[in-house]
């Protein structure tokens, strides 16, 4: 092969595998079922990082107040005031270019605490999120499925 050749076809393999990889990192973008399946949430891509926030609640409506939810759980008493509904609960996931998106947080809004975490998907499409503290070995799987459009 000549050399023009050889670097046009390294030039195209280069742009076909940078396109293949923001393609698998994009993969999670869209609408998720939680996996208590009251609420879903949206997973945007923002400055190169992942985020996501509630964008639907079945019980959107506090049963005491009679007005919308807030995250009255969170341990800093600042932020109990906010509503649930819209709150971003996933932050900063950068994709690992290895089928894992990590170095990102997830926070629970029913218990007010926010822990380190890493996403997957699984075998059946879903996606593995893994919450832990300190080391990803000490920690909880939940699996949310795709709202389909």
């Amino acid at each position: 092969m000549h050399m023009r050749t050889i670097l046009t076809l390294s030039g195209i393999l280069l742009v076909m595998s940078v396109f293949s990889q923001s393609q698998t990192a994009d993969a999670i973008l869209g609408k998720w079922l939680n996996e208590d399946q009251d609420a879903h949430v949206q997973i945007y891509k923002e400055n190169g990082k992942y985020f996501g926030n509630i964008v639907w609640l079945k019980e959107p409506i506090d049963e005491v107040t009679g007005k919308p939810k807030l995250d009255d759980e969170n341990e800093d008493e600042t932020l109990q005031g906010r509503p649930v509904m819209g709150l971003i609960i996933l932050k900063d996931f950068i994709y690992d270019g290895d089928g894992e998106w990590d170095d990102g947080t997830i926070y629970d809004p029913k218990n007010g605490k926010t822990y380190d975490c890493y996403m997957s998907f699984g075998e059946d499409k879903t996606l593995k999120i893994r919450g832990y503290i300190g080391i990803s070995w000490i920690g909880r799987n939940t699996y949310w499925t795709r709202v389909e459009k």
